[in-house]
């Protein structure tokens, strides 16, 4: 064989590898495999490539080139064992919101978990209902109002009077008026702003009160901070645990997708400090395309993660994590009543302009005593007690 044959060879190779590695990238990218996949693909072709050319050119024998061959395939599967492992072990130890079952809480469902009033509710709706929607958080206690006020049906979570898209989405759906009362935190500036935009402004009733919480891997021996010190950590003054009397390790400080109602808790705290950029991970978009999003927080020993007190200890139920102190002040419904835990904010009834004639009716039955009774039950805290 001539050095002319082995170019032509090595150049229909090199074509023929590569068209097959361009297949295998565009299916891992539209089945939304990750940036890893992507880069083992690349690494695998270029493995492949040099090989075969280094046998064409007779630098290796056939019987080195089977051999090596055979163990890049066998580091190859192990490199993708691993990983796989390792995303499973990842995945056993992250908290995501969409992981808490709301059907539990359905409104009328037998065995839900929505609380109910002990006595008839003295105010009743058969028709022209508000549509609800809000925070993951918050449905269950809007589906107890819901409950105690609504007729009996069957309210579908994605897509009734009483739904849940969680705080970006009933944000969007209230401003282009899909939707008459959301139940959430407060705005994020970007979301005031597109109400600004459709002309209305955005009513906030509070409701009730609740815990904007920090916690950490229970194995972490840090158990108080002070606020000052939480900004440090979010603003990336403070890196490691040790520094907090803890182990000497760095300090993983996640955080929430932006317009989400704990991410807005945490600019609000942090207004005026710069935001340290945070853990990020490749998450599938539409079309198959990798962007990049902040990672679900994931309870490594050191990480930090925050959210809201009813959330974390009642609808997770996590017993791997513990809630920090904050200035030596535990988050309770105690210190929350008596406002002494620092991080207490009120949450909201919602609206923007709705025309439905018992918007209103329906917001001063949630502040009525029974409203309050099943802000109470629910497992959050009312304004009065």
């Amino acid at each position: 064989m001539t050095t002319i044959d082995r170019i032509f060879i090595s150049i229909f190779v090199i074509v023929i590898v590569a068209i097959g590695g361009f297949m295998a990238m565009f299916f891992a990218a539209l089945s939304g495999m990750g940036t890893f996949y992507l880069i083992f693909i690349v690494a695998a072709i270029a493995l492949f490539i040099a090989l075969a050319l280094l046998r064409i050119f007779t630098v290796l024998t056939t019987r080195q080139f089977n051999l090596t061959l055979a163990s890049g395939a066998a580091v190859c599967g192990l490199v993708l064992a691993g990983y796989e492992i390792n995303k499973a072990y990842l995945g056993s130890i992250t908290m995501k919101e969409q992981e808490v079952d709301l059907n539990a809480y359905k409104p009328f469902m037998k065995s839900t978990k929505a609380v109910a009033l002990e006595e008839p509710s003295s105010f009743k709706l058969e028709k022209d209902l508000p549509r609800l929607d809000g925070a993951t958080a918050l449905y269950p206690l809007y589906a107890a109002i819901a409950q105690a006020v609504y007729p009996q049906a069957d309210y579908d979570i994605s897509n009734s009077a009483v739904m849940s898209s969680k705080t970006d989405g009933a944000y969007e759906k209230l401003i282009r008026g899909e939707v008459d009362i959301i139940f959430t935190a407060g705005p994020s500036r970007l979301q005031r702003l597109d109400a600004e935009r459709s002309g209305r402004e955005l009513v906030l009733t509070p409701i009730g009160r609740e815990a904007f919480v920090f916690f950490v891997n229970s194995r972490n021996r840090v158990k108080d901070v002070t606020l000052e010190q939480i900004q440090s950590i979010y603003s990336g003054h403070l890196t490691n645990w040790q520094e907090l009397g803890g182990d000497d390790m760095p300090i993983q400080a996640f955080q929430r997708p932006e317009n989400s109602g704990s991410q807005s808790a945490l600019q609000k705290l942090m207004e005026g400090k710069n935001l340290v950029t945070p853990p990020q991970e490749d998450v599938a978009s539409g079309m198959g395309g990798i962007i990049r999003n902040a990672a679900n927080y994931r309870n490594h020993k050191n990480a930090v993660g925050y959210s809201f007190l009813f959330y974390a200890t009642e609808m997770t139920r996590e017993d791997k994590i513990r809630l920090l102190s904050i200035n030596g002040v535990q988050p309770n419904r105690a210190n929350i009543q008596n406002q002494s835990y620092p991080l207490t904010s009120e949450f909201y009834a919602v609206t923007l302009g709705s025309k439905n004639p018992n918007v209103e009716g329906l917001i001063e039955w949630i502040l009525s005593p029974q409203g309050q009774s099943l802000v109470d039950k629910t497992g959050y805290t009312p304004l009065k007690k």
